[in-house]
C-alpha cells in the first residue's frame, strides 16, 4: 500500500496541483491530506472547491477551526479566507475531523494525536527531543503516524512506531509568537509532500520536494499586500 500524504496547503492550488501531477506519475492508492487547507492570501475558494471534489481523506487543521470561529484576534490570513468562502465550504470545513485512524495500521493527526495546534516533530524553530516527541505522541498503538502543522518535512522512529510530516505544499516559511517569537524556513520555495509505503518489515518513507510556478503566487502575495508571504513563497525564507 502506497499512500500519498499532503499537508498545510495554505490556498496554494498551483503548488498542489503540482503535487498531484507528480504523485500520479508515481503511483499511489490513497492520498491523505491532514489540513491547514486555505488559510492564506491566495486562493482559497479555488482551492476548497479542488479538495471538496477529490475522493481523498481530508483532515481539519487548527486554521479551519480559526476560520470557522472568527473572531476580532484573528489573523489577516483567516479573515481572508473566511471572506472568500461560502456556505458549502464552511460545511465542508467543519465536516473535518482533526485527528483519525486510517486502514488498521495508520493514525492521522494535524498536529498530535491530542492536539491540533501543537507540534509533533518541532519546538517552534527546533527539532523535537526524543522525550518530546514521546510526551507529544502518547499512547497510540499503530506502526505509523502521519502529522501536519509544523511545515517542516520530517521522517522519526519512536517507540516502534514512524512518524512523518511531509513538510508543507504551499507555504516554505512563516513567522509565529508561539511559544515564543520565532521563524520556519525550508530554504526553498518549493512544494513539499511525502509517500509511504508498506513494506513486509514495516513503514518506509520518501520526502518529496516538487517545483512549481512559486513567482505566480508570490506576485499574488504582492497584490493582496502580504509582502511577508511573497518573500516566503519566493525564497523559502522570511524576510
Amino acid at each position: 500500500m502506497r499512500i500519498a500524504v499532503v499537508s498545510d496547503i495554505h490556498g496554494n492550488l498551483p503548488a498542489l496541483l503540482a503535487v498531484v501531477a507528480d504523485l500520479k506519475r508515481r503511483g499511489v492508492d490513497h492520498v491523505v491530506n491532514l489540513g491547514d487547507s486555505l488559510s492564506g492570501p491566495l486562493l482559497p475558494k479555488e482551492t476548497a472547491q479542488y479538495l471538496m471534489a477529490q475522493d481523498w481523506v481530508h483532515l481539519a487543521g487548527n486554521h479551519e477551526r480559526q476560520v470557522l470561529k472568527l473572531d476580532h484576534n484573528s489573523g489577516a490570513s483567516d479573515r481572508y479566507t473566511h471572506a472568500q468562502l461560502g456556505q458549502a465550504e464552511f460545511d465542508w470545513m467543519a465536516s473535518l475531523p482533526f485527528v483519525r485512524p486510517f486502514q488498521g495500521d495508520v493514525l492521522l493527526c494535524h498536529g498530535t494525536p491530542s492536539s491540533d495546534c501543537t507540534d509533533l516533530l518541532q519546538t517552534a524553530d527546533r527539532a523535537a527531543t526524543p522525550a518530546e516527541i514521546e510526551a507529544r505522541l502518547g499512547e497510540v498503538s499503530v506502526g505509523l503516524v502521519l502529522c501536519g502543522h509544523t511545515h517542516v518535512p520530517r521522517s522519526v522512529r519512536c517507540k516502534g512506531v514512524l512518524i512523518v510530516n511531509p513538510g508543507s505544499v504551499g507555504l516554505p516559511a512563516y513567522a509565529d509568537e508561539h511559544p515564543y517569537p520565532h521563524v520556519v524556513a525550508t530554504g526553498s520555495p518549493d512544494a513539499r509532500y511525502a509517500i509511504v509505503e508498506a513494506l513486509a518489515h514495516g513503514w518506509r518513507a520518501s520526502l518529496v520536494t516538487v517545483p512549481y510556478d512559486y513567482e505566480t503566487m508570490a506576485q499574488l502575495a504582492r497584490q493582496r499586500n502580504r509582502p511577508d508571504w511573497e518573500h516566503a513563497l519566493r525564497t523559502g525564507y522570511m524576510p
